[in-house]
């Protein structure tokens, strides 16, 4: 009974996963790394798929080992600051100029912080 509702979960996971890729304001890593939960609980081979597929197994490899090579540092800060100040933005609130950039700064000072691999 378990299985089919993780690997379900592992879905609907890996597919907001999917979407974050290309939409501000929805995480990529956090459900990449619920799909990777999920799957390695329900199903072996979508696991498998998941941690060797070549846009979403890096995102599971870079934060499971703690590590973001330079150009991934420099190509993914530049991308969080576009996507905090669109939606910032597009949502036009005081709130939102606050608590949106108050989080990129948050989240550029871990990815600065990342050990870069040797």
């Amino acid at each position: 009974m378990l299985r089919p509702l993780l690997l379900a979960a592992g879905c609907v996971s890996l597919t907001m996963g999917a979407v974050g890729v290309v939409l501000p304001l929805i995480p990529t890593t956090p459900f990449l790394l619920v799909a990777g939960f999920c799957f390695a609980r329900s199903s072996d081979r979508f696991h498998s798929w998941l941690m060797s597929h070549p846009i979403f197994g890096p995102y599971i490899h870079n934060f499971r080992s703690g590590q973001m090579s330079r150009k991934d540092k420099a190509r993914t800060i530049p991308l969080l600051w576009a996507s905090i100040l669109l939606s910032a933005f597009l949502i036009g609130k005081m709130f939102a100029w606050i608590l949106l950039p108050t989080i990129a700064v948050c989240v550029s000072i871990y990815i600065l912080r990342m050990k870069e691999p040797d």
